[in-house]
């Protein structure tokens, strides 16, 4: 099976790269990868580096992205816009709400997603409760993807949570919004382990980029329309 590359640096902001040509001028997209590895920084992590992967074949849709590990941020648990008490949650709902495509990276720990991954979508769900001019929750005109990894079995059922859940928050999920790996049951290889990406994982994290930037585009160009005000 022909394999891809890793990268060899990885880095937390992504420009636009446009080898096509065919991103319109003023159509710039933005995009923001939460990491929701239980490592805190500087630890190597697998969440992260798909996380990477992912803004990287962004880029190459014109979508510029950047990476937040969200354990390196004191985020609160509850179910507010700010539970305050040093809540950080704020900081990195400003960087969600400025953004198009909003992707969740997350290990897979006894079959589930991790604890940050939860507490993340958990004080999104605070959003349904903040509408725009046209009485839309703030989420509704955002993409929501996901990509899960983990050294052992979970990723559908992580990923059919996550959409779950950013659905019923207000994000619209692209066709094929999720990427994925899973290693060998019980063996202890992590996806940084690998010397190389899987070309399967290469080819399902470049069509959900594409398929993420082609939405994000449309509801930019066709939002949906107003919420009845009552």
């Amino acid at each position: 099976m022909r394999e891809t590359e890793h990268p060899v640096a990885r880095r937390k902001e992504h420009t636009v790269n446009d080898p096509t040509g065919s991103r319109a001028p003023g159509d710039d997209l933005t995009a923001i990868a939460i990491s929701c590895t239980l490592k805190k920084s500087p630890d190597r992590s697998s969440s992260e580096l798909i996380a990477e992967q992912v803004l990287r074949e962004l880029s190459n849709h014109g979508v510029t992205g950047k990476t937040v590990r969200a354990v390196d941020l004191d985020i609160r648990p509850g179910i507010t816009a700010d539970e305050g008490d040093g809540d950080q949650w704020p900081q990195l709902r400003e960087q969600i709400s400025t953004a198009d495509i909003v992707l969740i990276a997350t290990p897979t720990w006894l079959g589930h997603m991790s604890s940050v991954a939860q507490r993340v979508l958990e004080r999104l769900d605070a959003e349904l409760s903040v509408t725009d001019d046209e009485n839309r929750p703030a989420m509704v005109g955002k993409v929501g993807i996901a990509a899960v990894v983990g050294n052992e079995d979970g990723a559908h059922k992580i990923c059919a949570d996550t959409f779950q859940a950013l659905n019923d928050i207000g994000f619209t999920v692209p066709a094929q919004g999720c990427t994925y790996w899973n290693g060998e049951a019980m063996s202890g290889v992590d996806y940084l382990d690998l010397d190389n990406t899987p070309e399967a994982v290469a080819t399902t994290t470049a069509g959900m980029a594409r398929n993420a930037a082609h939405l994000a585009r449309t509801l930019k160009a066709a939002p949906y329309p107003a919420y009845p005000s009552s």
